[in-house]
């Protein structure tokens, strides 16, 4: 094909990306949508060819286009069309911006990733494999190269060219039977080395072999002879990897070594199991180091001795073809590598940017939030550190996926440090309109909404979203991540209206450009949801978070994060309407199942948990709710510790609903206890210690106690006017209530002047969650 060539009148090629053993791939433009794609074509191959080959490949590229474009999950490539163009075969898919897991070892100089890394990769590669194999589709050719990461440290499969339909055996027999290996070496599982049923189980055995590979520099049978290698999958125990790299953590070594067991029986279940298993263990910290530590260069195996090994007559004439680890290519080669297929180097920059749920449950108190897309301080940037090698951008790399590292693990002070830092010298360096030193921007941003600094998040946003408008154009992916972004934060500062009108508009373009279906479509229709809920449209809030949870459940699977998010949202949007036992069976749905996937102590099924309390003391259930908050304080004190605001909000709960029960006594001294453990903790000012402290109010006048009950009122409302304002609903709230004990004091000449000075709350509450 030529480079001006428009494919179907459609699709013009610019310049090849990529290149294997098969074909190779374009960057391109899809002139109806505007939009830019990656093509992959199929190398067209001369008449002198076996005309069975010819066939064999042919078919074989058909089925991974109509396998792949049945794919419609985050952590798989998207595939939009495919076709067949003057005896071309190609495939049209989004445009990825980063490298492949070879690329990043390479890059690392043949030193394993750090830890964090893994697990975060194992995690997002489980959730896709978790995916996929659920629609019945086995990848078979799992390998470094075959895992992108993104410059935003999202993950994608790619290039399920050799994948089957799990009930279809028969026709990938035929396909196998031709003697085209299906397969790398060093990442085939036992039974796929024998010609054996191949199930999911085969993907999770190379997912082990991978994960070992990026955790030690090397993967488990590290040979130069192909037949050695399959004979050491086949018959040898690999080592474990904490004796190749001490520091990684026992549970990674537990799970891939369970992983790489010998037979299909032996490994996880699933992908689902996989994944639980990794989220429940990633909750323990793992060190990080900034940047990419190094580590001592790995020696190899030594040489496996099996006798007169019987694997099948192909694997014979089999090499090893390209591992991960680095130097195996020389410089010129990089890019055109025949046993990697079509997955070598698809772009050379990093900056498509993710927009992940949150990582916790939202507070309580105000529901859960619109989905950020990922964040600095304000201030100058530090200088940038002379001396530094002539391979800055590599360093800078390096320390920008420390920086994500970072975030993940919830450092957030540290990782708005580095991206800050990695912003400066990007900048200064390769300019500040680059995609990388955007991205980093991106980060900076928001680590800073993390941080609860939304103004100066919103700042770094505006610059990323107007220089990636200029540069990259309006309906681009990464401008829209970074608006969506934007809205986000508008609705964090109480700016809803602007917010939806972003939302709004991003979704338009998002849905003419993706599809209604895609993640990034359906995460824009949640926040869009959420945003809808704030400006008090609840019906439309509901009817969209509904539609939305039903296609995530579609999509992505009844359990998954995504999906509980969204049905979460349904939930809170029912109780807002009034329909507290609607909200009550979705609340206890979403929590079941999150005990089932995430643990009953994790924060996000606590958080649910929580939100039930409040359905049952809304339907006059008060001792139910009483029992639940109790178990919540017990829980979240042993998760989190005693002076946690989320221990301490499911005491309050317990202070609630002994009042709900009148049980006035317990119930303030539960309410001051919690009140004065939040006046030392979070401050006299803060809005958790004024709920308290209007809680004790409360009591005291259920119990006659009018003066004292003055008292706490009083000291409320003077808070809430000095940190909200004297108009604000909460402070003229707080104001009424004063003037109601002045009525049961007998002073209703105060209480009448503190009235008129006093006009009604114009919106409750102010729009936070009531109490439990």
């Amino acid at each position: 094909m030529a480079e001006t060539r428009l494919v179907q009148g459609r699709y013009r090629l610019h310049d090849v990306i990529g290149r294997g053993g098969m074909g190779e791939v374009w960057r391109a433009t899809d002139e109806s949508l505007g939009r830019r794609v990656a093509v992959k074509c199929l190398k067209p191959l001369g008449p002198q060819q076996d005309p069975n080959f010819m066939k064999v490949l042919r078919e074989r590229f058909r089925r991974e286009a109509r396998v792949a474009a049945s794919l419609q999950h985050r952590g798989v490539t998207v595939v939009h069309d495919f076709g067949e163009s003057d005896g071309v075969l190609f495939l049209v898919m989004e445009l990825l911006e980063g490298h492949n897991l070879s690329q990043l070892l390479d890059e690392n100089k043949q030193h394993p990733l750090p830890v964090q890394d893994v697990v975060d990769i194992a995690e997002q590669v489980a959730d896709a494999l978790a995916y996929t194999h659920r629609q019945g589709i086995v990848h078979r050719d799992l390998k470094p190269a075959n895992i992108m990461r993104l410059g935003d440290g999202a993950v994608k499969i790619c290039d399920f060219g050799i994948a089957r339909l799990g009930a279809d055996i028969g026709f990938t027999s035929r396909l196998t039977g031709t003697g085209i290996a299906m397969g790398t070496p060093h990442y085939m599982s036992p039974e796929q080395i024998s010609g054996g049923e191949i199930d999911h189980r085969s993907d999770l055995y190379s997912l082990g072999c991978v994960l070992y590979e990026i955790a030690t520099g090397a993967p488990p049978f590290d040979l130069d002879d192909a037949w050695a290698v399959l004979v050491g999958h086949r018959d040898t125990p690999p080592e474990p990897l904490r004796t190749r790299r001490a520091e990684l953590p026992d549970y990674l070594d537990r799970i891939v070594l369970d992983l790489l067991a010998k037979t299909p029986e032996g490994r996880p279940t699933d992908a689902t199991d996989l994944r639980r298993r990794i989220v429940s263990a990633r909750s323990v910290p793992v060190s990080v180091s900034v940047p990419v530590p190094v580590f001592t260069p790995l020696l190899r195996e030594p040489e496996v001795s099996a006798p007169a090994p019987r694997l099948p007559s192909w694997a014979r004439g089999m090499t090893t073809g390209h591992k991960a680890t680095a130097g195996s290519l020389a410089p010129a080669a990089r890019g055109y590598d025949p046993a990697a297929g079509l997955t070598g180097e698809w772009t050379t920059g990093s900056g498509v940017v993710r927009a992940p749920e949150p990582t916790a449950a939202p507070s309580p108190t105000t529901g859960p939030p619109p989905e950020p897309a990922t964040a600095p301080t304000t201030g100058p940037a530090p200088e940038h550190t002379p001396g530094l090698s002539p391979e800055l951008p590599a360093v800078l790399a390096a320390r920008h996926r420390a920086g994500l590292g970072l975030g993940r693990l919830g450092r957030w002070d540290e990782a708005e440090a580095v991206h800050r830092s990695v912003v400066a010298d990007r900048e200064r360096v390769l300019g500040p309109d680059h995609p990388d030193t955007l991205t980093s921007r991106y980060e900076w941003g928001f680590a800073l909404g993390r941080l609860d600094r939304p103004t100066d998040a919103l700042r770094e946003f505006h610059r990323v979203t107007e220089a990636r408008e200029r540069m990259l154009g309006a309906d681009h992916p990464d401008t829209l991540a970074a608006r969506q972004e934007t809205a986000y934060l508008l609705g964090r500062l109480g700016r809803h209206f602007e917010a939806h009108d972003v939302y709004a508009e991003v979704l338009v373009s998002r849905e003419r450009t993706m599809g209604q279906d895609h993640p990034d479509t359906l995460r824009c229709r949640h926040n869009l949801a959420f945003n809808l809920g704030r400006l008090g449209r609840l019906e439309e809030s509901y009817r969209m978070a509904r539609e939305v949870a039903e296609a995530r459940g579609r999509l992505l699977g009844a359990d998954h994060p995504d999906t509980l998010v969204t049905r979460y949202e349904v939930a809170y949007t029912l109780g807002r309407l009034g329909r507290w036992e609607e909200a009550l069976d979705g609340y206890r749905e979403v929590a079941a199942t999150r005990a089932t996937v995430l643990g009953a102590d994790h924060p996000d099924t606590l958080a649910t948990r929580y939100e039930v309390g409040i359905c049952l003391g809304r339907l006059g259930l008060g001792a139910e709710a009483l029992a639940l908050y109790r178990e919540l304080t017990e829980a979240r004190g042993r998760v989190h510790g005693p002076d946690h605001p989320e221990t301490l909000r499911a005491r309050h709960g317990v202070g609630v609903n002994l009042g709900r029960l009148s049980r006035w006594e317990e119930a303030v001294a539960e309410a001051r206890a919690v009140c004065a453990v939040r006046e030392r903790v979070l401050g006299p000012d803060h809005p958790d210690t004024l709920i308290s402290r209007r809680e004790v109010a409360v009591g005291l006048g259920w119990l006659a106690r009018w003066d004292e009950a003055l008292t706490a009122y009083h000291e409320v409302a003077e808070a809430r006017a000095r940190t909200l304002g004297p108009d604000h609903p909460d402070t003229l709230t707080a104001r009424e209530d004063e003037a109601h004990c002045l009525e049961q004091l007998g002073r209703p000449t105060e209480a009448a002047e503190l009235h008129r000075g006093t006009p009604s709350p114009r919106h409750g509450n102010g729009g936070q969650r009531a109490a439990p």
